[in-house]
């Protein structure tokens, strides 16, 4: 015989009131209460500052490709990469296609032919435009080339490229500090200054970015160029305040305040507080606190039960165990 609707209805509300009445047996012997706990924190006397974080590549400020005016074929590279060179310094000599080609007959004819051809047919100097430093030199002498290939590549001085969010470009400007490290080295930090602030955007997975030079002070000899930084932009800064961990700082409705200790016993009451600059760990207090207050927090831990889990009908009665034990 089948089982009628009403049943299976009543059926499954039973099924849903025993599982209801299962889980607060379980929280009742083995959850138990929340105790409440407070930890203490003393206002300290430091500095503090704001800072745009954010990742950078390595860059030419500006990158400037030495070519030849003539096609032909490479006789000599005078310097290397990374050597520091002058403005009006001979870089490299270019033999044009025809003075090549003249040479290479001349060999055939013999020492005194190369010399003549060497003296009326001059080569052609490479000079470099700029004072700076060679960052690539990647062809040799021999090498036939032509006036669209890049010889070597100068660059002026190297440079951080900051990309920053356009949510934090308004705090940034021309002038701040900034500290940079890189991935290769993250033991060398290295002093900056903002000196350019682009004007247009690059979009970035749906983001807008604004691209930010920062000149090192002084540029140590592992920056190469194409290297992967980290900036810290500082904004804003200050010395000889007082501060807090953010934890110990609430807010609500606009509104800051702190916990401190009240005059009865496990009881706290509100202050309110004038919160300034704030990092990633610390907030300023501009005023409602002194370095000799004491300020709580309060956190919550949930106890188990003790003596209370013979209790539960649904588990085995330590005093029945014992009861039973002594009666055998």
């Amino acid at each position: 015989m089948k089982a009628g609707k009403p049943q299976l209805i009543w059926g499954a509300v039973a099924v849903v009131i025993a599982l209801l009445a299962g889980y607060v047996v379980y929280r009742t012997a083995f959850v138990g209460k929340p105790k409440v706990s407070y930890r203490e924190y003393r206002p300290t006397v430091g500095a503090i500052r704001q800072t745009v974080s954010t990742t950078a590549t390595i860059k030419p400020q500006n990158r400037l490709e030495i070519k030849s005016p003539v096609s032909g074929r490479i006789d000599e590279i005078l310097v290397k990469e990374g050597d520091f060179v002058k403005k009006g310094q001979v870089l490299a000599l270019v033999s044009s296609t025809e003075r090549a080609a003249l040479l290479d007959a001349a060999t055939l004819k013999g020492q005194s032919e190369i010399d003549y051809w060497n003296k009326v047919y001059n080569q052609t100097a490479l000079i470099s435009p700029i004072d700076g430093q060679v960052i690539v030199s990647d062809l040799n002498p021999g090498q036939t080339i032509t006036t669209s290939d890049a010889v070597l590549v100068l660059s002026d001085r190297l440079i951080v490229q900051a990309d920053v969010d356009e949510t934090d470009i308004g705090s940034v400007k021309v002038g701040q500090k900034a500290e940079i490290s890189l991935d290769a080295y993250p033991d060398i930090r290295v002093e900056g200054v903002v000196d350019h602030i682009y004007y247009e955007s690059t979009l970035v997975n749906n983001v807008n970015i604004y691209h930010v030079d920062i000149v090192p002070v002084k540029v140590p000899e592992v920056f190469r160029s194409g290297m992967s930084a980290n900036i810290d932009i500082i904004v804003k800064e200050k010395d000889n305040v007082l501060t807090l961990p953010l934890a110990a700082v609430k807010s609500r409705n606009g509104n800051s305040f702190v916990l401190m200790p009240a005059a009865g016993p496990d009881s706290v009451r509100k202050v309110p507080v004038r919160i300034g600059l704030q990092d990633d760990s610390n907030v300023e207090i501009e005023s409602g606190l002194s370095a000799s207050d004491v300020v709580v927090v309060q956190s919550k831990a949930f106890v188990l039960p003790k003596d209370d889990v013979g209790s539960n009908p649904f588990l085995p009665s330590p005093s029945r165990d014992k009861q039973k034990k002594k009666a055998e």
